[in-house]
């Protein structure tokens, strides 16, 4: 079921999406190499529970932890792990969702840890580009797939690497997972029509190699996480975006959009 919010409650959602944009700027300074990954997770809990608000991805379908870190070919889904230390060149994805006052947020940012190589900055760069364009669709009159298809030709066509099928972005609030869906590859003028009101994530996830992705299981953590079929590296972005009759609002907004037209 799509709900559509209030102004307030999209702005209580905002309020929540300022703290979780905080815990991505802390991040920008923590992660370098050495840095053990469960290092992520205190830092991430802690700020989010300092500033009143609830890391909302523990107890989500039995999830523990208040983020979901990912290195490398690592898709999503991965889990904070004590004693995984990033290397110089390692990619990392860090995804979280906030609560706050009953009011949801989610973002994931993809991180350089150290020095990259040139292919895996323009990896980064493209995601995050496509991203943007994703949002600059999400308007009042047009159609989900308006979001994915610009996404998808810019990630696919233009720059040959892999757009993610299996995994895609979703409505929230209430919960963190409400509908519609929002898959970041689609055709232009098909899907749910977009409404003032509809609160949603748009989450490019973008493969080096081929776009197809495979479950791998942690015996150690007894876990299941998705990793690239060809094990080639991916990047991730998302915002929390409501739809207005003033254009799209990014709820999550970390201050880098100052000169977007649609920053909230």
């Amino acid at each position: 079921m799509i709900t559509l919010k209030s102004d307030r409650e999209i702005k209580k959602m905002a309020e929540s999406g300022h703290i979780l944009a905080g815990v991505h700027l802390g991040l920008r300074d923590l992660i370098k190499p050495g840095l053990d990954t469960w290092e992520i997770e205190e830092f991430s809990r802690n700020y989010i529970e300092s500033h009143g608000a609830i890391a909302s991805e523990i107890g989500f379908d039995g999830y523990k932890f208040a983020t979901c870190i990912s290195i490398n070919e690592e898709v999503a889904h991965g889990i904070p792990r004590k004693g995984l230390k990033l290397k110089n060149g390692d990619l990392v994805k860090v995804d979280m969702c906030v609560e706050y006052d009953g009011f949801q947020s989610d973002s994931c940012w993809t991180y350089a840890v150290g020095d990259i190589d040139p292919e895996k900055q323009r990896l980064m760069d493209v995601t995050k580009k496509a991203l943007y364009m994703g949002i600059e669709q999400a308007k009042v009159g047009n159609r989900v797939g308006d979001i994915g298809a610009v996404m998808q030709k810019y990630i696919e066509d233009e720059n040959h690497f892999g757009d993610v099928r299996e995994l895609i972005g979703h409505g929230i609030q209430p919960t963190i997972h409400e509908d519609p869906n929002i898959p970041g590859y689609g055709v232009s003028g098909k899907g749910p029509r977009l409404k003032e009101g509809m609160t949603i994530t748009i989450e490019p996830m973008v493969n080096m190699g081929d776009w197809g992705i495979v479950d791998r299981y942690d015996k150690k953590d007894d876990w299941v996480y998705y990793v690239s079929a060809d094990n080639s590296a991916s990047s991730q972005y998302e915002h929390t975006i409501a739809i207005t009759k003033d254009g799209p609002k990014i709820l999550t907004s970390q201050g880098d959009e100052m000169d977007k037209p649609f920053l909230l």
